[in-house]
């Protein structure tokens, strides 16, 4: 987390308002009978408030007080409210449950914190809008007033989670340390993933890992094949059970209320829009493609794997099996996750996926299972500590615009992970660092969000709903879009372009992969995809010394370009020596005469140098001390940035160089 900007926070003290100044909902519509929805983020938590149990229910014999009195500035006139510290939520106004394909309405909570609901609807929006939205699109699509929108989008511009250029919203890496948590805390992507990206290697097919959530199924791994025709499902992805090969094997542990879930939702919806990873049916479900689905769902637990045969899109077929899990429910293992192989038509028919590859996926999930039964739990180890303690600086910092209960209510989820799948409320509070208040009134509000699921004995756990929020877009983020946004602003305070270049695969040449040029009447002219000598240039040498001399032979042919250029391999070993140590290169125009250039280097999580980041400008701009003592810092900085957003996109998916 950036150094992360306590002030009470005015946004949840009362609805936003509409142009007219009449006061809306959490979803923009005009709220009934005046009332006003109130925020504990940024109240005297836990002062003088009612002590709360692990499990969020009120100690005995303690009073209901209030936790705090706030005044609303958004949109309304001195209106105040106060929230008592209960466990029971009173009923509140009606909202849909956001992100829910129910088409029913759950009832807010009124201990619910109204801004924390509003950040996550605007995250929800632009990941449906694949990652960017201008902010009179993103007004549009929740109904919130403008000046909510640009508050909620200042917030999350702090956070790391937006970038905001010009009149667009950008969904950054650092969002997707919210779906990280999740994943960790699953510990399936990390048992499993190796196994399915091998099984997608000896196929020559794409092989996809999917969790159930609720009525759909939701993708937490892609070892997906490039082809002309490829798959477009990302990590993420939400798709309709009755539509894939997974969802007959998740729907045989389907209870009455679940089977009742799905029939209102196919009813409401019976085109899936609201299914946007998939393409909407051309006419509505009928009665039949029901009894279908009950008829797959026997089949297979009958069988114990199951068949999409162009379900999706024409030409989409698929076979799943289940990946049991290694904790048995009586005499019963339920699916951990499913295990699925997917393939098109030209090349496998639903048939011969069945017959040819089913067996060789059948063994694969063997391994997978075993896998789970002798992989024990990692130990808790120590969790983290004041994970929201830099909501408060960020709160002096920019006042107003920074809505610090939307802050907090996102940390929280950032609690959890890997040794911590399960969480109570003093957990929570103790690794966030906020008062069990605070903590407790947005796991309420995660909990209405399905974001948040209680599993017994006063313990929380992250739903896949998590991944909803951005991960699917930035799921296929690559190094130069990763990099892009930070070469800008680098650009803007050096006044001198920048690139990001890689190694060639024979270790030859460097090839550009992102660019910002300075507006200068005479600059270094590059395009992307120019490749240059990789001996002769400052980014070049950074990537060669990371590679082990012994194992990695220099270029062959070292030509000299210019009187200065470095030709004996000798000296040049010795020089990539020396950059390897002081973690930086500088050329002085050995790949043109009046060119000089500077380069650091860009890892990835194991260390390991994957591409360099230089500026480059004529020789007369900056001495060689200068480029030293001023650009160095500036490049070394951004490159930090640049290696904490490919380490959070890195973790559970795989980032391409180009």
């Amino acid at each position: 987390m950036p150094a992360k900007p306590m002030n009470d926070d005015p946004e949840g003290s009362a609805p936003s308002a509409d142009e007219n100044g009449a006061p809306v909902n959490d979803g923009g519509t005009p709220v009934k009978g005046g009332g006003t929805p109130t925020d504990a983020g940024g109240q005297a938590d836990g002062a003088s408030g009612q002590a709360a149990d692990a499990g969020g229910a009120p100690a005995e014999g303690t009073g209901a007080s209030a936790e705090g009195t706030r005044a609303s500035t958004d949109g309304t006139s001195g209106a105040t409210a106060e929230v008592a510290d209960t466990a029971t939520p009173a009923r509140g106004s009606t909202t849909p449950a956001s992100g829910s394909t129910t088409p029913d309405e759950a009832v807010t909570p009124d201990e619910a914190v109204t801004p924390l609901i509003r950040g996550i609807t605007v995250l929800r929006e632009l990941t449906e809008a694949d990652g960017t939205l201008s902010l009179s699109g993103l007004e549009r699509a929740t109904r919130l007033a403008r000046s909510t929108v640009d508050r909620i989008t200042a917030t999350l511009a702090r956070m790391g989670y937006v970038r905001v250029g010009g009149r667009d919203v950008h969904l950054s890496p650092r969002l997707m340390e919210l779906g990280n948590a999740y994943l960790a805390a699953l510990r399936l992507p990390a048992l499993l993933a190796a196994r399915a990206d091998a099984l997608a290697d000896e196929l020559d097919e794409s092989v996809s890992l999917a969790v159930a959530d609720r009525d759909g199924i939701r993708f937490i791994h892609q070892a997906t094949r490039r082809r002309a025709m490829s798959l477009s499902f990302r990590i993420g992805d939400l798709l309709p059970a009755e539509r894939t090969a997974p969802g007959p094997l998740f729907a045989t542990e389907w209870t009455a209320t679940d089977w009742q879930r799905w029939r209102e939702r196919r009813a409401a919806d019976p085109r899936d829009l609201s299914f946007t990873a998939v393409p909407p049916r051309k006419y509505g479900a009928d009665a039949r493609d029901d009894e279908m689905f009950v008829s797959r769902t026997q089949e297979a637990a009958a069988n114990g794997w199951a068949l999409d045969d162009q379900l999706i899109e024409p030409g989409l077929v698929a076979v799943s099996v289940p990946v049991r899990s290694p904790h048995a429910v009586g005499d019963h293992r339920p699916p951990a996750c499913v295990a699925s192989v997917v393939s098109h038509t030209s090349r496998h028919t639903a048939h011969s996926l069945r017959t040819t590859l089913l067996p060789r996926l059948q063994a694969a999930v063997t391994q997978m299972e075993q896998e789970l039964d002798r992989t024990p739990p990692p130990p808790p180890g120590t969790p983290p500590t004041n994970l929201a303690l830099w909501t408060g600086a960020s709160k002096q910092r920019l006042g107003r615009d920074f809505i610090e209960s939307l802050a907090r209510g996102l940390t929280v989820i950032t609690a959890f992970g890997e040794g911590r799948p399960e969480l109570t409320l003093t957990e929570v509070a103790q690794a966030t660092g906020l008062a069990r208040a605070t903590a407790r009134r947005a796991l309420i509000t995660y909990e209405h969000l399905d974001l948040v699921t209680p599993t017994g004995d006063r313990t929380f756990a992250l739903t896949p709903r998590v991944l909803s929020l951005g991960f699917p877009p930035l799921s296929r983020t690559t190094l130069p879009d990763i990099a892009h946004p930070h070469l800008s602003d680098l650009t803007s305070r050096i006044h001198e372009s920048t690139s990001l270049a890689v190694l060639s695969e024979s270790g030859e040449e460097i090839q550009y992969t992102a660019r910002v040029a300075t507006g200068r009447v005479m600059s270094v002219n590059i395009t992307l995809g120019t490749r240059l000598p990789a001996y002769a240039t400052a980014l070049g040498r950074v990537l060669l010394a990371d590679r082990t001399i012994g194992q990695a032979p220099l270029p062959h042919d070292l030509r000299p370009l210019t009187p200065h250029t470095i030709t004996d391999k000798e000296r040049l070993t010795h020089t990539l020596t020396s950059v390897r140590s002081q973690g930086y290169a500088l050329v002085d125009e050995e790949l043109e005469e009046g060119l000089r250039s500077i380069a650091v280097p860009i890892r990835d999580r194991s260390g390991r140098v994957v591409a360099a980041l230089n500026t480059a400008m004529h020789a007369s701009r900056h001495s060689l001390r200068e480029c030293v003592t001023d650009l160095l810092p500036e490049l070394t900085a951004t490159a930090t940035r640049i290696e904490s957003d490919l380490h959070t996109a890195a973790r559970f998916t795989h980032v391409p160089l180009t």
